[in-house]
């Protein structure tokens, strides 16, 4: 699933709502850097872990990308498989399950816009595992987790929330290449207000 814990039952609204957004920064800077190392995009594979209504998995398939869109509610295939603004030579697989059942093939990329922090925290080593394991050399994990400071934290026992010696510790295997740490108070998709601790990832698997 992507975006809250505690997702709306009308999840073809939701995916309307979120779905059309532009995609995320931290996906943006990754696929620079692909971009100015050059390489052919149609042979590289995206994993979007928590593809939510698409507003990632579009771009990555305009610019060439395979993509294999996984998330836990089954709304969400069939709401990238509706878009308009879907390539007609997209190379696009979507996966029904949730991260800690998912299992994926070798891969470039692995993207999680605002996904992973609603992983439990028993299941999020499994889940990190396997990003790290799956990921080829030189490929690279971009996406966000949340911050022990967040509102969030403390209250919802099924999402993990991390310190920023946490996240050191989780990208210690990896070369950083991006790593914003945000605070901010906003809404959700959902309208409640709320105060976001969020690290924004980008990091590369050794050669």
């Amino acid at each position: 699933m992507s975006g809250t814990a505690r997702p709306p039952r009308d999840w073809a609204a939701y995916y309307a709502k979120t779905g059309a957004r532009p995609p995320r920064d931290t996906l943006l800077f990754a696929l620079d850097r692909f971009d100015a190392e050059g390489g052919n995009n149609r042979e590289r594979l995206a994993v979007d872990l928590g593809a939510g209504g698409g507003r990632d998995a579009v771009e990555l398939l305009r610019r060439g990308w395979r993509v294999l869109a996984v998330d836990a509610a089954p709304e969400s295939a069939t709401a990238i498989r509706g878009r308009t603004d879907l390539p007609v030579d997209a190379q696009l697989e979507t996966h029904t399950a949730r991260f800690e059942d998912a299992d994926w093939p070798s891969c470039d990329l692995v993207n999680s816009s605002f996904a992973l922090p609603i992983c439990a925290p028993w299941n999020f080593p499994v889940v990190w595992a396997r990003i790290g394991k799956n990921l080829k050399p030189g490929g690279r994990f971009a996406g966000q987790l949340y911050g022990d400071r967040d509102s969030w934290a403390g209250q919802r026992e099924n999402m993990i929330f991390h310190t920023r010696a946490d996240v050191d510790a989780l990208l210690a295997d990896f070369e950083v290449e991006y790593l914003e740490e945000e605070e901010d108070d906003s809404t959700t998709p959902r309208g409640e207000t709320k105060h976001w601790h969020v690290f924004h990832i980008v990091a590369r698997k050794p050669d």
